[in-house]
């Protein structure tokens, strides 16, 4: 029987269209879903928008919109814009669906009737921006570390609370690996696990899930002044999904180090308190910025997936961030960079390669085996790891390795047994890296494949034209 294998990324905000500052959790995320698919998992692959809130109305307002309107453009072009970077998500979840509205106020009265939300006043800082409450020991120069064009704003209104309090020691055994072994990877990296372990010792303070006065949420169950803060709602999503589909728990959210703290402090603690299992792992990626700067709308230096397909193909595009991407530190990307790394990489290096071999094949007339491709060794542990940059690096250690070979044996000089002993070493070797591809490449591992698939193998187009 093959195993469940559940994964999601974090739902966008819907104040505005996804940029490439967002691309690469949806890349990573896709990838290991792929790879599951390939090893025979039955798997589950989330990802959607958050539509609800202060900052999204405001954003409809200024386009001249209603909400609703607003969210249903802005999630269609979302979208448009994974379909562009073939991201194959089994469920596109948007928190106005129906099914997530009716399950949030469900979990909702499962923690009230647990004892764990109570009607209180929030006084203190909220950066509209992450939508988020802060302590002024968290700002930096009296900013939100993740806005800094914001300053946040102090406000004092009722709200409802959850008490994250009460499960302060809950989340301390949780996080601490030699504590509670069955969560050892709960959150990595590991310098992202210190740092949210570091943050729960503080002390925790129960935190707002209401909003009096906001019209565009989710009612609170029993009090139409109010309606469920954006992050009691958003979170909710994995479950809404992953009750439904019966593949709950998650075997690892992927998201960015801004998100980190609700994933793995509140989230943990709903489900605890609405009787819920957690979620497996989160594994917790870096930033991006462009040319040295964030990207931002403010800044004017938006750039969306689909405009740097139309640059360097999808595949270009995702090669260049599962290998490059920030999956341990913050990453610095230029067009420069990506055309570098596009020509050196890939229409140098793999594009070249399967055009050498497969002209050499064309050539000698010869008939090859069909033969069984296999997923490279290193490729499965890199992947089972979380470490796609790793099984990428390997993948292109063995194209140079082919590379190398082919200078070595000068099979062009070969006739006969010669040549079809060479080709009987390098057909497999190609077919394994291009079955190997499959969770990265996709398109191109389908092309390489049904090229090389025999009896006899021609010469096609070039994989990567190079880019001048």
């Amino acid at each position: 029987m093959n195993k469940k294998f559940y994964i999601t990324t974090a739902i966008d905000y819907t104040n505005d269209v996804v940029h490439i500052g967002h691309s690469y959790q949806k890349i990573l995320a896709d990838s290991l879903a792929r790879y599951h698919r390939l090893i025979g998992d039955k798997t589950f692959f989330l990802t959607g928008t958050d539509e609800h809130g202060q900052k999204v109305e405001r954003s409809a307002i200024e386009n001249g919109e209603e909400p609703r309107v607003f969210v249903d453009r802005v999630a269609a072009e979302d979208k448009a814009e994974w379909d562009a970077l073939n991201i194959s998500y089994d469920r596109f979840i948007r928190t106005t669906d129906e099914d997530h509205v009716k399950f949030a106020q469900e979990i909702y009265l499962k923690s009230k009737a647990a004892g764990d939300i109570y009607l209180g006043k929030f006084e203190g800082l909220y950066c509209e921006g992450c939508e988020g409450y802060w302590d002024e020991s968290d700002l930096i120069d009296g900013r939100c570390p993740f806005h800094p064009t914001k300053t946040p704003q102090h406000f004092s209104e009722d709200n409802y609370f959850f008490k994250l309090s009460k499960y302060q020691g809950f989340l301390e055994e949780l996080l601490e690996d030699e504590k509670h072994l069955r969560h050892k990877k709960f959150v990595i990296p590991e310098n992202k696990r210190k740092e949210i372990l570091s943050f729960v010792k503080r002390g925790l303070k129960d935190f707002s899930i209401s909003r009096p006065n906001v019209r565009w949420g989710i009612p609170v169950p029993g009090d139409g002044k109010h309606t469920i803060y954006v992050w009691f709602d958003a979170l909710i999503n994995y479950l809404t999904y992953g009750v439904e589909e019966n593949c709950w728990p998650a075997d690892v959210h992927v998201l960015g180090k801004d998100n980190a703290k609700f994933h793995a402090i509140y989230w943990p603690a709903m489900l605890k308190s609405a009787g819920y299992e957690l979620p497996k792992t989160i594994l917790v990626h870096d930033f991006i910025s462009l040319n040295g700067k964030k990207v931002s709308k403010s800044l004017g230096n938006v750039i969306r997936p689909s405009e740097l397909v139309g640059k360097f193909g999808v595949d270009g595009v995702r090669y260049y961030f599962l290998r490059f991407g920030p999956l341990q530190n913050d990453v610095d990307v230029t067009l420069d960079k990506i055309k570098e790394v596009y020509n050196a990489d890939l229409a140098n290096g793999l594009g070249n390669l399967v055009a050498r071999v497969a002209k050499l094949s064309e050539t000698s007339g010869e008939v090859t085996e069909s033969g069984r491709a296999i997923l490279l060794g290193r490729v499965k542990e890199g992947l089972e790891n979380y470490r796609v940059d790793e099984a990428l690096e390997f993948i292109w250690k063995k194209i140079k390795e082919l590379d190398q070979k082919i200078e070595e044996t000068k099979p062009w000089k070969l006739e006969g047994k010669d040549l079809k002993q060479v080709l009987g070493r390098l057909v497999p070797e190609i077919r394994s890296i291009a079955f190997s591809l499959q969770p990265f490449l996709p398109e191109t591992a389908e092309k390489i494949l049904k090229q090389f698939a025999g009896p006899k193998i021609k010469s096609g187009a070039p994989l990567f034209p190079r880019i001048k």
